[in-house]
């Protein structure tokens, strides 16, 4: 297995960002004081571990007076270890890959959590809009009028604003507001080094895994997916090498669904399926530990047997159902409504997916592929205007996404001056085959963030927080306590 543990990096200079407001919170408030904005609940267990749940009212804009500003709710988890409830232990935040997705729920202590609460006190942050943070969902977006409401409601939802909400929540609840560790994982890594840009002075050290985002100014969309679609490629080739059975079952699917009347069939939820909906797949089952494997058990039950004899063949309910099982776009409609957007500082995404993708001379074409008797491509982290009509549950946001993908006049997310100047300490975990995060615009920005050390391994995909136990989480802090020194 590759592996490369750089030491600190000094940046390398290019041009700032245009300078912005962030609000930061400053005040200090005294854990003994019982504030309106903040309630904490009940110690309760599951095995090996204590929670408390904490719900916070923060402004939906920080950039006015905050007695202006709507409210909405901000929920944190809080874990420990048992029996460490009170024992004054230094904090950890957690800022979850997404964007729009919640933090996970633990269920007992094992993995990174385990390894996490032997020395911190863990917060689970569901970012806003997700979880129980004012979830946005499609039935409550419906309470928002029309798409010009929705779409300027959305925008108060990315990093600048979690990092807010984060720094509100850390001078109520770590001792005398002190600083804490973040743990930043994918999406949640962009959230961490925007908190390095516009909050440092809220940040003891930063943990990142496979999250290192592009800074430059304009829209950096169409050089990630540039960067992205030959990877993508990659991990396809990759698969049809390890299931080459799969070549032809799945182009008999596409054949099915483009032969099918409208292209396509009807999905459980109302929805419909069609080649380049299936090609989607590829956003969970190309990029993450065991997706190969999962991806491959889908399609061997893709089809209904035939039972009576001259019946006509048909794509399988319980395919149908796995194929929405496996994408969270109507539970979790904040991934596509914003996916781009994490990309924009004053400029406009304009779908760069869906735009990059015709640079690709048919590559990912699935109706021409079958033509041609090549294999069918799966898409990667991507997401495409055509969503908007084939998942039932998106349809009424259709107009607030283009509106969207139309906005130019997005605020800095970083600020590349004070990463070249840079004093938290740093440790990141880069994978050299990440699908999500590409290699090469992830060591262009570590360059811009002084002192910052990687470690760079292909032995994990981008799911290796997850998948490595506590192993990723363990080597990323001995780069910072000096278990594993400069060499």
């Amino acid at each position: 297995m590759l592996h490369f543990t750089s030491p600190a990096l000094s940046p390398r200079a290019i041009p700032p960002l245009p300078a912005r407001t962030f609000s930061a919170m400053s005040e200090t408030i005294s854990l003994a004081d019982s504030t309106p904005d903040h309630v904490a609940g009940t110690w309760y267990s599951v095995p090996d571990l204590r929670l408390r749940d904490h719900q916070f009212t923060v402004p939906l804009d920080y950039t006015i007076d905050r007695n202006a500003s709507p409210k909405i709710s901000v929920y944190a988890r809080e874990v420990v270890s048992v029996g460490k409830e009170e024992q004054p232990l230094p904090y950890l935040l957690y800022l979850q890959g997404g964007p729009g997705f919640e933090c996970p729920r633990p269920t007992e202590a094992s993995g990174w959590i385990h390894k996490t609460c032997e020395e911190f006190r863990v917060i689970l942050m569901d970012q806003r809009g997700t979880g129980l943070s004012t979830p946005l969902t499609p039935s409550s977006m419906s309470q928002l009028d029309s798409a010009k409401e929705i779409s300027e409601y959305l925008t108060y939802f990315r990093a600048d604003n979690i990092v807010n909400d984060a720094e509100f929540i850390r001078v109520r609840l770590v001792p005398e507001a002190g600083p804490w560790t973040i743990l930043g994982q994918s999406y949640g890594g962009f959230c961490s080094v925007t908190y390095l840009s516009f909050a440092p002075q809220g940040l003891k050290q930063v943990l990142l895994t496979g999250g290192i985002p592009p800074v430059g100014n304009g829209s950096t969309a169409d050089a990630v997916y540039r960067a992205c679609y030959p990877q993508v490629i990659h991990q396809n080739e990759k698969y049809y090498k390890r299931f080459p059975q799969d070549v032809e079952i799945i182009r008999e699917v596409v054949k099915h669904l483009a032969e099918s009347e409208g292209g396509g069939v009807p999905l459980p939820s109302g929805g419909f399926l069609t080649p380049r909906g299936l090609q989607t797949l590829g956003l969970s089952g190309l990029g993450s530990s065991s997706g190969f494997e999962r991806l491959h058990y889908m399609f061997e039950r893709a089809w209904d047997p035939v039972i009576v004899p001259g019946s006509r063949k048909q794509i399988s309910y319980y395919f149908l159902k796995a194929f929405e099982n496996w994408l969270d776009f109507d539970t979790n409609p904040l991934y596509i409504l914003l996916h781009e957007a994490i990309y924009c500082q004053g400029d406009s995404s304009l779908w760069s997916a869906h735009r990059i993708r015709t640079e690709d001379d048919g590559k990912f074409d699935a109706i021409r592929a079958v033509k041609e008797g090549r294999p069918v491509f799966f898409t990667g982290e991507m997401v495409f205007p055509w969503m908007l009509e084939e998942v039932h549950a998106l349809r009424k946001f259709k107009e607030a996404a283009h509106l969207l993908a139309e906005k130019k006049d997005w605020p800095p997310l970083y600020d590349i001056a004070v990463l070249n100047n840079n004093k938290v300490p740093v440790a990141a975990a880069v994978y050299y085959e990440d699908m999500y995060v590409n290699f090469k615009l992830a060591m262009e920005t570590a360059s811009q963030i002084a002192g910052i050390r990687l470690w760079i391994t292909n032995e994990y995909m981008h799911s290796g927080l997850r998948d490595g136990g506590g192993q990723v989480l363990d080597h990323l802090l001995g780069m910072l306590n000096g278990r594993k020194p400069l060499f």
